[in-house]
């Protein structure tokens, strides 16, 4: 991979290169990528998404990695996209009319809260692989074990919400 694509596709368009929160921005412009991808396909495009950005952003990623010799670079905000999509699967194939709908824009919000809350606390797999695999992989798939965290919690609270 090229390094200007990479670079492009690493920061998400260029996202990552804030200055303030790189990976939160990463995060909030995945929320209307999430939103059209739900809208036109639903929990299958969120998934398919997910599964192609995911060896794509490796790639990048690794080329990030070697220009940069940082293990994992703030500006690299594409593993931040994979997650927040896997964020919203499990409401996507249980209950898609709560993503599809503008009065329930709220479990956007609360995805995306949930999966920066996993993504910077780093517990258990998020946390050995931001800190033991220490190459693209372990960039990428900390934020897929935070966006697992946060698809379980937000189906969780979908339901806990439909039994009140």
């Amino acid at each position: 991979m090229k390094s200007k694509l990479a670079n492009i596709f690493a920061t998400y368009f260029g996202l990552g290169l804030s200055k303030y929160a790189p990976g939160t921005m990463g995060s909030l412009g995945t929320l209307p990528l999430a939103f059209i991808l739900m809208y036109f396909g639903g929990f299958w495009a969120l998934l398919i998404a997910a599964l192609i950005i995911f060896p794509f952003g490796v790639m990048a990623t690794d080329v990030v990695i070697k220009e940069t010799e940082i293990t994992d670079p703030s500006k690299v905000v594409i593993d931040e996209t994979v997650g927040q999509l896997l964020t919203f699967t499990l409401v996507a194939y249980f209950a898609p009319e709560m993503l599809l709908n503008a009065e329930t824009f709220w479990y956007y919000l609360i995805g995306f809260a949930l999966f920066r809350f996993f993504d910077i606390k780093k517990m258990g797999p998020v946390r050995y692989f931001d800190s033991k695999v220490l190459n693209a992989y372990g960039v990428m798939l900390d934020d897929v074990f935070a966006g697992i965290f946060a698809a379980v919690v937000l189906w969780g609270i979908f339901c806990l919400q439909i039994n009140l």
